[in-house]
């Protein structure tokens, strides 16, 4: 969304002329896409949402406190105990996932430090355990900014109905909120994977084939209000959380605005034109009121198709960025939570670019084999159940997730990562990482269960305050282990 919102509200004539402004943005983007030459250098770059805590591991409202103190290489998020770093581009050949490593340590260090200054410690993690319902029930969860107020007040007038969440497994939770905040509990990390445009749409199916795996192998949000619920309990809270649908259109079929997509794609157009055609603008913020030139460099800037992008919630969505010399496009995977350590992070990377690179390279891919509707299945299973899901897999059948990627996806990772030119150390240590992850089935959401567990062995009830205790000793157990790096697969229980 940006920084180009200049309101919280607006009118009927305002939306009737974004629509106008939108469709005919696509057009453009049309044209564009047809004549002009994109940027192609394939680089890498990552977004990664973290969570302020203060000494007894509750959510901390200082984000604007920490963010004084950072450069413009962290933003703000919706949340009062969320910070947004963001690195920039680099190349994944050569030593690009060293490079990664240390950019994300080192901008890790300095958000920790500016959050030392004000009391308050660094949680990169899916979901925060600790959050309480009091917590997201008090206005003060939200930074007040117009572009989260405006989106909060767009949903909600949209919805017409309070937020329900709705989910369940070894616990269950159903509350309602009078407005988004459970929003803001799913913190997440996000790849992109700059592309051109005749190969956007082998890159973009790869990683919907592939988002399954990825969200089983690296699941760290098993506790949703101190409930244990899925492993990847941040899909379906995302997706209930900015529900602009009422039960009745659900029952029409009418699409979700977090949405895994419905098909396989021919254009990154496809994305585009989807996006137009089947959601409603929330924040329609005419390109003159956001102080958005018409051509930035040499390409559209494409403002209103851009803001109404950032508002559909793909978990592949593509990106078009305008350029001083060229526009570019690249596929941001937001499937991944945030977390559990840069170590983790790195390789959860390196797994995701040199498996795409394999996937999208094949001569028969894996999308042509594997039907739409089983890779969006894939998708739930993955989440639901972590690295005891069993997914459909083309030739291979329904198969255990920590099977099929020590026995077939870890080598085609390899492969692909040495297409890239990427050192064969790196490439060693970060998929045998992956390796070790998988063959001990010890992801995030596993320690985060197992841990709790033993500190409650004989059990306790959601909101009880031993159950309370227990998550923030396990938080600081997190913490304390997070600050070695050292890979969750090597994190001791109890």
């Amino acid at each position: 969304m940006g920084e180009a919102v200049s309101t919280d509200t607006y009118t009927p004539q305002q939306r009737t002329r974004y629509r106008q402004q939108l469709n005919s943005d696509l057009e453009v983007f049309d044209r564009h896409l047809q004549k002009a030459e994109f940027g192609n250098r394939g680089t890498i770059g990552l977004e990664l949402e973290l969570n302020l805590v203060d000494e007894d591991m509750q959510p901390a409202r200082l984000a604007p406190e920490v963010l004084e103190q950072l450069s413009d290489e962290y933003q703000s998020e919706i949340g009062m105990y969320n910070v947004e770093m963001n690195h920039p581009p680099l190349s994944v050949a050569g030593d690009g996932l060293r490079q990664l490593h240390e950019g994300i340590t080192s901008r890790l260090d300095t958000v920790r430090a500016a959050a030392a200054s004000v009391g308050a410690q660094v949680a990169m993690i899916g979901t925060l355990p600790t959050v309480t319902p009091e917590f997201l029930a008090d206005p003060a969860w939200m930074v007040p900014e117009n572009r989260y107020r405006g989106l909060n007040n767009a949903i909600m007038q949209s919805r017409g109905e309070l937020v329900h969440i709705d989910l369940s497994n070894d616990e269950e939770c159903r509350k309602d909120f009078e407005d988004i905040s459970p929003e803001s509990t799913c913190t997440s990390m996000q790849l992109h994977l700059q592309v051109p445009p005749a190969r956007f749409t082998h890159a973009w199916n790869a990683a919907q084939a592939m988002a399954s795996v990825q969200v089983a192998l690296a699941a760290n949000s098993p506790l949703f209000l101190g409930r244990k619920l899925w492993h990847e309990s941040r899909i379906p809270v995302f997706q209930q959380a900015i529900d602009t649908r009422t039960p009745e259109l659900v029952a029409q079929g009418v699409r979700p605005r977090v949405w895994f997509g419905e098909r396989w794609i021919t254009s990154v157009f496809d994305l585009f034109e989807e996006n137009v055609r089947y959601f409603s603008p929330l924040l329609p913020e005419d390109r003159h009121e956001a102080g958005e030139p018409i051509i930035e460099g040499q390409s559209p800037t494409l403002h209103h198709l851009n803001l109404h992008n950032g508002t559909v919630w793909r978990w592949n969505r593509p990106i078009y960025a305008p350029g001083k010399q060229r526009a570019h496009l690249r596929v941001e995977n937001r499937i991944l939570p945030a977390g559990p350590t840069v170590t983790d992070i790195v390789a959860d990377a390196a797994f995701y670019y040199g498996l795409v690179k394999y996937l999208s390279s094949e001569t028969r891919p894996v999308w042509s084999r594997l039907p739409f509707e089983k890779a969006e299945q894939n998708f739930f299973y993955g989440a639901r159940a972590g690295m005891f899901a069993r997914l459909d897999w083309p030739t291979l059948g329904r198969i255990d997730v920590a099977t099929l990627i020590t026995d077939h996806l870890l080598d085609q990772a390899r492969e692909g990562l040495r297409s890239l030119d990427v050192d064969e150390d790196l490439v060693s240590h970060y998929l045998g990482i992956i390796g070790e992850r998988a063959r001990t089935r010890q992801n995030g959401a596993m320690w985060q269960l197992r841990t709790l567990k033993s500190l409650t062995p004989s059990g306790s009830t959601p909101d009880s305050p031993e159950r309370r205790t227990a998550l923030a000793e396990m938080l600081r157990r997190y913490l304390a282990n997070q600050a070695t790096d050292e890979p969750v697969h090597t994190w001791k229980i109890g």
